[in-house]
Parts: C-alpha cells; sequence; structure tokens
C-alpha cells in the first residue's frame, strides 16, 4: 500500500459527521489513526489504494466514537463476576433473590471473606413493592450469612446495605455516630438496620479489601473491551485519588491511575481516558482539598490523548432518590437534604463549599461537582462565578455533574461563563416513576431538564454513570429523545426532550469540549482521530424506541478495528 493510500475506507453508508452544521456523508477515509476525507461514495472509493480496506456499509450508520463522559471504569469492572455479585435488576426481582445470590456467594467464599455486590434498587424488589414500608434490613442477609460480611452497594452507590457480621467486622452499634454528611439508619429500639447513606458508607467501604493491581488492570481491561462492543472509545473516570480510598469496594485511590498508566504504557489502554483527581471524600473539607491536591500534584502519562488527569471532582450534596440532595421545597415526606460536605449548619456548609471550589480554581484545575439538588446546584453555580471572580480564568470549563434539577437561574450563570453540564438521560428513564413518589409528578418532570439547558446555550453533555446504570448510550439518546419510563413507559416532562442531532452531540462533540479535545476528537471531519461506531442500520428517520435495538457492527479506534460483530 502506498503510503498516501488511505487504510481503511467506510462508505456507501449514512455519516453523521456531528459537525458544526449536522453534515450527513456516504462516507469517509481513514489513513494510520486520522480521518483523511469525508465524503460522497465515488470520491472515498476513488481513493482506495491496493492495500485499503474497503467496507461498504449499505446504508448503515458511522458516528464519531461515542464518549461516555462520566463512567467509573474500574469500579464498573470490579461490579462483575469473578469480583461481586450482581444484586441489581433484572438479575435479582427480590430480596429472596438477592439472599439465594448471597448465599450462593457465601458458600463459596472463604471463612471471614468479605462477598460483595452491587445494583440493588428498592423500587425492583417484589416485597418492596407489595409494602410500601418494607426496606431491605440486616436481617434479610443475616438468614444465610450469620457470621459472613456482607456489603451491598445501591445501584445509585450513595448507600449500602450490610449485615450484622458486617457491622460487627467494622465496630458499628447503636453508639456509633454518623460521618459529617453521613446516615445510619436505625430501628425503633435504635439499632442500625444495615442500610448506611452518603458518607456513612465509609465506615464499611474503608474495611473491604482493596483490590491488587493485577485486578486492577484485569478489570480496566474487561471494561474496554465491553466498550469497545457498544461502540465506546473515550470515557471520564470520574474520581482517583486520596479522597477515593474509601469508595467502591475498597481502595479505588491513585492505585487506578497506576494501573492505566501501566496499560497505556504498554500499549493495552484502547480508550481514551480524561480524569478527574479526587483530592478529597464525599463529606470532605476544604483542608483536605488542599492537602488532597498537595498529595495528588498532576499525574503525568505517556500520551495525554491516551490518557490525562484533567480535573479535580468534589462531591457537593446526595442524590434524590435517598432524600439527600439539598432542594428548596421539601421532599413529599419531609425533609430537604443537605450539603454534604464539613459543617455543623447550613450557612456553614455552604461556606466551606465555596472554598473547598475556589482552592480547585486557584489551583488551575477543570472542577467537576457532583450536585443534584436545586438548592445546592444554585450554591455551586455562584461558587464558580465567585471563584473565578477572584482568579479570572477564560477557559476553566467547570461543570455540574448530575444536575438533576438545575434551574433557569444557575443554566443562565453557567452558559455565560462557557461551563457545562453533565446529565445521566438513561437514569432519568430508569428512576422517573420512583420521582414522583419522592418529589412528586411536577418536580419529578423537570427532573435533568435537557432541552431547557440547550436553549440556554450549555453544551450538555450525557453519560451513563457506570455502574449506576450500564454504558448503552443508545438508551441515552432514546431516553432523550421520549422523556418515558422504564417501568411504565409514562412520559415525564416531555417538553424536554431534543431531537436526535442534538442527543447524539451530547454523547461526542460536547464530551469531547469537556475533556479540552474538540480539535481533534468528536466529530468525523478531516485531520480528527478516526474514532468510529458502526451500526446495523440508518438513525435519520428511525422511530426513537427502536433506536435501542440497533447494533454495533464495528468500533474503530485510532484508525484500527478493535471490534467487529
Amino acid at each position: 500500500m502506498s503510503d498516501s493510500a488511505p487504510s481503511l475506507i467506510l462508505t456507501g453508508g449514512q455519516v453523521l459527521t456531528l459537525d458544526a452544521g449536522f453534515t450527513v456523508a456516504e462516507g469517509l477515509a481513514v489513513r494510520g489513526g486520522d480521518i483523511v476525507a469525508v465524503g460522497g461514495d465515488d470520491e472515498m472509493r476513488a481513493l482506495a489504494g491496493p492495500g485499503t480496506r474497503v467496507v461498504g456499509l449499505g446504508g448503515r450508520t458511522v458516528l464519531p466514537g461515542i464518549n461516555d463522559s462520566h463512567l467509573h471504569g474500574v469500579a464498573y469492572g470490579m461490579t462483575k463476576p469473578p469480583f461481586a455479585v450482581d444484586v441489581g435488576h433484572p438479575a435479582v426481582g427480590s430480596i429472596a433473590d438477592i439472599t439465594a445470590a448471597v448465599g450462593q456467594a457465601v458458600r463459596a467464599a472463604r471463612p471471614c471473606e468479605w462477598v460483595v455486590g452491587l445494583g440493588w434498587d428498592a423500587g425492583y424488589l417484589a416485597e418492596c413493592l407489595a409494602d410500601p414500608h418494607r426496606f431491605p434490613d440486616r436481617r434479610d442477609l443475616d438468614a444465610i450469612a450469620p457470621d459472613t460480611p456482607v456489603c451491598l452497594t445501591h445501584f445509585s452507590a450513595h448507600l449500602v446495605w450490610v449485615n450484622s457480621a458486617a457491622l460487627r467486622r467494622c465496630g458499628i452499634d447503636a453508639e456509633t455516630l454518623p460521618p459529617p454528611g453521613g446516615v445510619i439508619d436505625r430501628d425503633p429500639a435504635g439499632e442500625p438496620t444495615g442500610i448506611l447513606r452518603e458518607a456513612a458508607q465509609d465506615l464499611v467501604l474503608a474495611e473491604l479489601p482493596s483490590p491488587t493491581p493485577g485486578q486492577r488492570r484485569q478489570a480496566i481491561r474487561s471494561v474496554v473491551r465491553e466498550l469497545h462492543s457498544r461502540g465506546v472509545t473515550s470515557y471520564t473516570e470520574p474520581g482517583l485519588g486520596p479522597g477515593g480510598a474509601k469508595t467502591l469496594f475498597g481502595g479505588l485511590s491513585t492505585d487506578n491511575w497506576t494501573a492505566y498508566a501501566d496499560l497505556a504504557a504498554t500499549g493495552e489502554l484502547r480508550a481514551r481516558v480524561s480524569v478527574l483527581l479526587l483530592p478529597a471524600p464525599m463529606g470532605g473539607s476544604a483542608d483536605e482539598v488542599r492537602t488532597g491536591l498537595a498529595e495528588l500534584r498532576r499525574p503525568e502519562s505517556a500520551d495525554p490523548r491516551l490518557l490525562r488527569a484533567i480535573g479535580v471532582k468534589i462531591f457537593a450534596d446526595g442524590v434524590p432518590p435517598n432524600r439527600t440532595a439539598w432542594m428548596n421545597e421539601p421532599y413529599t415526606d419531609g425533609g430537604h437534604g443537605a450539603l454534604c460536605v464539613h459543617g455543623d449548619s447550613p450557612a456553614l456548609r455552604v461556606d466551606e463549599l465555596r472554598e473547598m471550589i475556589r482552592v480547585a480554581h486557584e489551583a488551575g484545575f477543570q472542577l467537576g461537582v457532583h450536585v443534584t439538588g436545586d438548592r445546592a446546584i444554585d450554591t455551586v453555580v455562584d461558587a464558580f462565578l465567585a471563584a473565578n471572580e477572584a482568579v479570572p480564568r477564560s477557559d476553566a470549563r467547570h461543570y455540574v455533574i448530575h444536575g438533576d434539577f438545575v434551574g433557569a437561574d444557575s443554566l443562565a450563570k453557567l452558559a455565560a461563563h462557557g461551563y457545562g453540564v453533565n446529565m445521566n438521560p438513561a437514569i432519568k428513564w430508569t428512576i422517573s416513576d420512583l420521582m414522583d413518589q419522592v418529589v412528586g409528578p411536577e418536580r419529578s418532570a423537570c427532573q435533568w431538564p435537557v432541552r431547557s439547558a440547550l436553549e440556554a446555550g450549555v453544551a450538555v453533555c450525557a453519560s451513563s454513570d457506570a455502574p449506576i446504570t450500564e454504558p448503552d448510550w443508545r438508551q441515552g439518546v432514546a431516553a432523550m429523545m421520549l422523556r418515558e419510563s422504564k417501568a411504565t413507559g409514562r412520559p415525564s416532562g416531555p417538553d424536554q426532550c431534543v431531537p436526535l442531532a442534538e442527543a447524539l452531540r451530547a454523547y461526542t462533540v460536547n464530551p469531547a469540549r469537556q475533556d479540552f479535545a474538540e480539535d481533534w476528537k468528536g466529530s468525523i471531519e478531516p485531520g480528527k482521530v478516526a474514532d468510529l461506531c458502526v451500526l446495523d442500520r440508518p438513525l435519520l428517520g428511525l422511530d426513537p424506541h427502536e433506536i435501542t435495538d440497533a447494533e454495533v457492527e464495528m468500533t474503530v479506534f485510532d484508525g484500527s478495528v478493535v471490534y467487529e460483530r
């Protein structure tokens, strides 16, 4: 093959370039790791040389490689066998199913070895559906694991369900006080029920065995293989650092950066990974952010286009289903939630959060702040603006992570400063019926207002938050276009639906901007990297309900075919 001939041509299809004009082409040509031409079928075929692989698409769709812009890669890998028990829907449908699965793992475990699992959701458990007052309890697990410690993380990753053996192992009893930003559920006698929320999870998670370096690398490799089968070529790993030392399945800290860096150095990291550093845990303080950033510095990688520490993550509040998001109006059953940072009063916590954001901003990092309640979001956005007023930065690209109940005022401020929102449409699909009960149908319909954000001028990114949901961008696109619920199919906030082009941009162009990489990835244009996703059918004009049926036929990463069905 001549040096100038393309190595790969895809043609005769529907190439959705996702450029500024949403141009649709018939084909594209790749040489090395780059896209060298985009255009008509005859034009592309004329570029072929003797060694060029030419793929006739037969009308199928080509998209830029999908960018899942908030995906806990190592944690997602560690939630799967052989590392953990699957206790999520649809693998289980009841507490009885969960105890059966856990019992099997207990019988296979070594004496005193932890059994861990992830994914349970009371909204899909038969016993909880039959009795709204029923909730998982340590006694459910004690029956099949009286001596083996068990820790099951909720699908949201904001609470855990443990048995009595785990409580004993961790020294948690009726006298134990939760850490700041945490809640220990108790029965009428004052004894822990086995449910630990938000920062209280750390009391257990800190005791879980830390994955070995080999296990971390194995988890990353398996996740990247799965992502290739889904057309995903880039993702943001949101939270590696000392603040993650007490995170899902123990010790997900700077060791994970080392695992990623090792794979990148040996050529085994076949995805583009942007990392948010986590200098302080949930319930943290400004002093912890300072200390954590000093410890972290900014790690370097051999190839910044493969692996790059791009920003800092901070936790501001919890999540609405657990009533831990800080809201202006009360939940239907009372309470407003709270910020999950240090401070003995709401005012002191606001001051602490503003200082945490200021410290990270002045250190020169992009900030991604986990924040979900409307009152908390307003606080975070105002803190962004105050930090930038003190130390002006023209291109910080801070963003709100999740932003469930972001309001019009905050959207306007985000847009005016070039800041973003990273939303979770597949979670909206999953929980919209549940949220009707938590905040009422009217507020529930406004959760994740994608259209309002786009109309305000905010570059919306969409992500799976895996392992909270599967890293299935097709479900996210369909959810943005339909706003229907998983459980009933009922629309929730149909006025917030967006068209296909905007939904696709939330998984391609906009995340590239979040990554400071829009000049070289995120769309199909000459000069950009050849990261591509090929589907088995045309997307234009397709009923949105059928998008989730589309299969990924081929994934190209850096010019090489890494998956082919």
